[in-house]
């Protein structure tokens, strides 16, 4: 029996950035009318009603044993809720910059944590390579950071935003415990994702938030493309990644994305590019470089 296709890492991470970088736009069609936690919700029901109906039609087992439940359901709140919930309110007091700054920090929090839980080695390669990544985005959002000031609310989701990267991480070492565990990328999210909506659909009824539907159709279209390009594919091929090459190389897609969210503001929104953005830009490619090239290729022997 022929296993199914695959596609290359290369096209996987391509993909990601492609799409993470773009979903930060429709993001913000979703503010306004319907509550956070509520809009966070119905994006990963559809997401899960998607995996779900195709695992389904591909006959991909979909029961686990109980404990395998529970990491499913702690990817779920760590990955599919409470990080979206956290960055949500964070951006309220927070310039998108900075966010974007701190959410990369799971490079570096991806790292201690495998070398936490799963007793992964620290590569110097990824961790340089993280540092010149993270020293770019400072670079080419450093108008932003540098007006960012130290009053109350600002430090509260400064505080929030640390805490959702860290969430996330958590779930990417939940994903990366699957692998160990042998539950293929596809279910674990369907069922994942499930837990997820369930959880922001709690923390919405805790908090009291009336549910709504934005009824305009910018709404919809904005929640179609969240729940099927930026959760069920983007998820699906980042979370492969993290399988495949690490979850500290895989988290180099998120210093990638925010560079495509500009180029996309330069487009939408008149984005001006500066000389430190673009030397910016040149160090997170740097940094790029060094993450993912392969091991054998540094330790070549130079011709004699």
């Amino acid at each position: 029996m022929r296993g199914r296709p695959t596609l290359p890492s290369s096209t996987l991470y391509g993909l990601t950035v492609a799409i993470w970088g773009t979903t930060w736009y429709a993001i913000t069609l979703q503010t306004g009318v319907v509550p956070t936690a509520l809009a966070i919700a119905y994006r990963f029901l559809l997401a899960a009603a998607i995996l779900i109906g195709f695992c389904f039609a591909t006959r991909r087992r979909l029961s686990f044993g109980l404990r395998d439940h529970l990491f499913m359901a702690a990817q779920g709140m760590f990955l599919f809720s409470l990080n979206y919930i956290l960055f949500y309110e964070a951006s309220l007091d927070m310039p998108s910059g900075l966010m974007a700054v701190c959410f990369s920090t799971v490079l570096l929090m991806n790292i201690a944590n495998g070398a936490i839980f799963f007793r992964n080695p620290v590569d110097p390669r990824v961790f340089l390579g993280a540092l010149l990544g993270l020293a770019g985005l400072l670079m080419i959002y450093w108008p932003e950071v540098a007006s960012f000031g130290l009053h109350s609310k600002a430090v509260a989701g400064l505080i929030l935003s640390v805490i959702a990267t860290y969430s996330a991480s958590l779930g990417n070492m939940v994903s990366v415990r699957h692998k160990k565990a042998g539950i293929p990328v596809i279910e674990s999210n369907a069922i994942g994702m499930a837990y997820g909506a369930l959880c922001s659909l709690a923390i919405a009824a805790f908090l009291g938030e009336p549910f709504v539907y934005d009824p305009r159709p910018i709404f919809s279209i904005a929640l179609a493309y969240l729940a099927l390009a930026g959760s069920v594919v983007g998820f699906g091929c980042f979370l492969t990644l993290v399988q495949r090459i690490g979850a500290d190389r895989a988290a180099y897609a998120t210093v990638l994305f925010p560079i495509v969210a500009l180029a996309l503001s330069t487009w939408l929104e008149d984005y001006h590019w500066s000389r430190p953005a673009v030397a910016g830009v040149l160090l997170v490619l740097l940094g790029n470089v060094l993450v993912l090239m392969r091991r054998k290729l540094l330790t070549r022997p130079l011709p004699t």
